[in-house]
């Protein structure tokens, strides 16, 4: 568990507390140049933003800033995360927290872990990482999916990354433990395709997603549940199209020699050239599109 000597938590998230007003947290990284190229990344911002706060619930932005754990971030602050290239995992926020970052976006796992040392339950994201291709000899599997085995919050995402290796990472996420949920939808979206084909177990009401959380709770169970919310049928992707893309972005990821959390950064910046600029709205609408569903969920908890 963090301790709050570390965490600080923002004026308005403590007001909205107090005042039993629904939150939805968010991770930063999205948000940063290396989730969307600039200005697209202040566009999805505010416009996140602004979908959270139309629905009467308050957003809340994690991110390190001046060596803290933030959630809950000022209008300076946000300004502060558009530039940033310093990305922290779980596995980076003792290294961010001991040498002062001056500011580091948070990934899925590290913002899983500050939302709930922090005590929330609904947290939004675009898309999770899981397992990468060729894992069986790298071993690279997203923190992502151990973090949602440890940390008792609702994740709402557009399913995993779609140039992962998704069956594998349903199956991690199987062997984990965490119940994998689609919204209105019987099987695993994969971004910026609604459908990966891979069957999981649906849910069509908030109110169904709100007795699994407290089912999860009720059987003592320290996990997290994955919702997962096919991207808006208009701004899906053409199938072929991005596994084509994908495929030689795989090779020159290879030829290139790049590991890591260096990976997902390299494709989606591919995809929007290659795509000339039509996976960044397709970007920004499921993101919307997961921070209006979260909403509906918060406002019911």
């Amino acid at each position: 568990m963090i301790e709050n000597s570390v965490l600080d938590i923002s004026e308005e998230v403590e007001n909205a507390r107090a005042e039993n007003t629904p939150i939805v947290c968010l991770e930063s990284t999205v948000f940063s140049k290396l989730g969307l190229p600039s200005p697209a990344n202040a566009e999805a911002l505010t416009r996140c933003l602004s979908v959270i706060r139309d629905h009467g619930v308050v957003p809340a932005v994690t991110a390190v800033i001046d060596g803290r754990l933030r959630l809950g971030l000022k209008d300076s602050e946000l300004e502060r995360i558009l530039d940033c290239e310093e990305k922290i995992a779980v596995r980076d926020l003792s290294s961010a927290v001991a040498r002062k970052y001056p500011v580091g976006v948070t990934t899925v796992s590290a913002s899983l872990a500050i939302v709930n040392a922090a005590g929330e339950k609904v947290f939004c994201t675009g898309g999770i990482g899981g397992v990468h291709r060729g894992a069986s000899e790298t071993f690279d599997i997203s923190a992502d999916l151990y973090a949602l085995s440890r940390f008792n919050v609702l994740c709402v995402s557009a399913g995993a990354k779609v140039f992962l290796d998704l069956p594998k990472t349903i199956e991690v996420l199987e062997s984990l433990g965490v119940p994998v949920l689609g919204w209105n939808t019987n099987t695993f979206p994969a971004f910026y395709l609604r459908d990966s084909g891979l069957p999981i177990s649906e849910v069509t009401t908030a109110s169904e997603v709100i007795q699994v959380l407290a089912a999860t709770s009720s059987l003592g169970l320290d996990h997290g549940v994955l919702l997962n919310v096919p991207i808006p049928e208009e701004a899906a992707l053409d199938s072929e199209v991005i596994h084509e893309l994908i495929r030689s972005s795989i090779i020159e990821l290879e030829d290139k020699g790049i590991t890591g959390q260096g990976v997902t950064p390299f494709i989606l910046e591919r995809l929007a050239k290659e795509t000339e600029g039509a996976s960044v709205p397709a970007n920004m609408a499921l993101l919307e599109n997961n921070a209006s569903v979260a909403c509906t969920i918060a406002k019911l908890l």
